[in-house]
């Protein structure tokens, strides 16, 4: 009996052993899985802080545009454009063009540079995509006016019309690197004026007055580059006091508010905010823009072919596809990496190149485009109308397969708009160069490109 009971003693120390140590077991496997889960999270709190730190479009002190005072609608008409001829291959023009250039080069070799510049602008005029004329032309400009810059969008023009031609492609390798770190050094400069833009208190009066001309001139010459034929004083008049302009047709009036109305709903909606840009925030702008003049197709794609000069944006069939995968590269590293002046130029050639919306796809795009400027900390860019023409041509460049003179365009716009809010707070200007006269939107700087 007595070895009975301690054999059952001794089984139930054992269960008991067992039970501990399995519990033990439990416990362990817990404080594990939590121990790893704690890492792993601490590791995806650390990875998403440096992809946010390293991200200066989304974490820049963003800049808001909207001075005190102003209200908002929404409008604007609809142009209708028809495709413009497609010029056919002229052997005679062609001729004349190589003999233009034949001359050229000959008083070239003579010492004439001046003659020699009037034949080869005759001879690229008569033939604008002849490999030979745009290689020789570019080194005519390299070597003479060392202007690299042209000189290299000539060899790329050149590339693009004959990719084997030999003369153009050596000459492209050898300027491509030096117009790539002259585009860097511009940039540079202009991130200087941001920063000095930026440091300037929130509440100076000076920078207060200034937003509020850059908003009326911004609007203006928005406007203006579609046809609008109101003046800036009557623009600030319809947007200080909501008043008609006598003479003036209700469309213009709408374009005016309908711009208003998307600023206005960009800085109050989509300015601060941290998340990716949506295919609703695009159409939400276009609404605003499109408005009261054609509300049935504000805010919604088109679904008939347009035709815009002598581009063919794709069919009504493809937007949707295009869009998403417009949305795609906008919302992509590769895209946030870039510097914030060429990821908002490049967006806007990007969404006008596709022209999903039956009317006000321009207005649309500059929208978008300030919008991402003004999320790194610039003011929106201000296009004036007087440089609507170079605005078109340097568009038309990009389709014909060099978008860098357009970049490179609104680069220019954002430094010009730069100096005409450090010219209104001077106190803050006196190291920044080339500010010092009203005229700094309007006034000469850009240079009438070759194209």
């Amino acid at each position: 009996m007595l070895f009975l009971d301690r054999s059952k003693r001794t089984e139930a120390m054992s269960f008991e052993s067992k039970k501990h140590f399995q519990i033990n077991m439990i416990i362990d496997k817990c404080k594990t899985v939590l121990i790893l889960s704690s890492v792993i999270c601490t590791f995806g709190v650390l990875i998403s802080l440096h992809k946010l730190l390293s991200h200066d479009v989304r974490l820049a002190k963003p800049f808001s545009p909207i001075p005190a005072g102003l209200y908002g609608n929404y409008l604007e008409p609809f142009v209708e454009e028809f495709p413009s001829e497609t010029k056919k291959p002229d052997k005679a023009r062609d001729a004349e063009a190589v003999v233009s250039l034949n001359a050229a080069l000959e008083m070239k070799k003579n010492g004439k540079a001046d003659k020699a510049m009037k034949l080869f602008q005759h001879a690229f005029a008569l033939s604008p995509k002849h490999a030979d004329i745009l290689n020789h032309y570019g080194e005519f400009l390299e070597e003479t006016k060392k202007d690299i810059v042209k000189a290299d969008q000539l060899y790329t023009l050149a590339l693009t019309n004959y990719p084997d031609h030999t003369g153009a492609m050596v000459n492209r390798q050898r300027t491509a690197s030096i117009v790539e770190n002259l585009d860097r050094e511009m940039l540079r400069k202009i991130d200087e004026k941001r920063d000095t833009l930026l440091s300037i208190p929130e509440n100076n009066a000076a920078l207060c007055r200034a937003k509020k001309e850059a908003y009326f001139q911004h609007i203006y010459h928005t406007v203006a580059i579609e046809g609008n034929t109101m003046t800036l004083q009557q623009t600030r008049s319809i947007l200080e006091t909501r008043m008609a302009v006598a003479g003036k047709s209700i469309a213009e009036h709408n374009e005016i508010l309908g711009l208003d109305a998307a600023m206005k709903y960009i800085n109050t909606t989509l300015l601060y905010r941290l998340r990716d840009i949506t295919m609703g925030d695009i159409l939400e702008i276009h609404k605003r823009v499109l408005g009261h003049v054609d509300p049935v197709e504000g805010g919604h794609f088109r679904r008939t072919q347009v035709y815009v000069g002598g581009h063919i944006p794709p069919g009504p069939s493809e937007i949707q596809k295009l869009m998403t995968q417009f949305l795609e590269w906008l919302n992509s590293e590769d895209a946030l990496e870039l510097h914030p002046v060429r990821y908002a130029a490049l967006a806007h050639y990007k969404l006008v190149y596709i022209h999903p919306f039956i009317d006000g796809n321009g207005r649309t795009s500059r929208l978008l485009m300030n919008l991402l400027l003004m999320q790194a900390g610039y003011p929106p860019v201000i296009i004036t109308k007087q440089h609507r023409h170079l605005y078109y041509q340097y568009l038309q460049t990009a389709n014909e397969g060099d978008v860098r003179p357009f970049v490179r365009f609104i680069a220019q716009c954002t430094e010009r708009t730069l100096n005409l809010y450090l010219w209104a707070t001077s106190e803050y200007s006196p190291s920044i160069p080339a500010i010092g006269h009203p005229h700094i939107l309007t006034g000469e700087g850009f240079e009438e490109e070759l194209f």
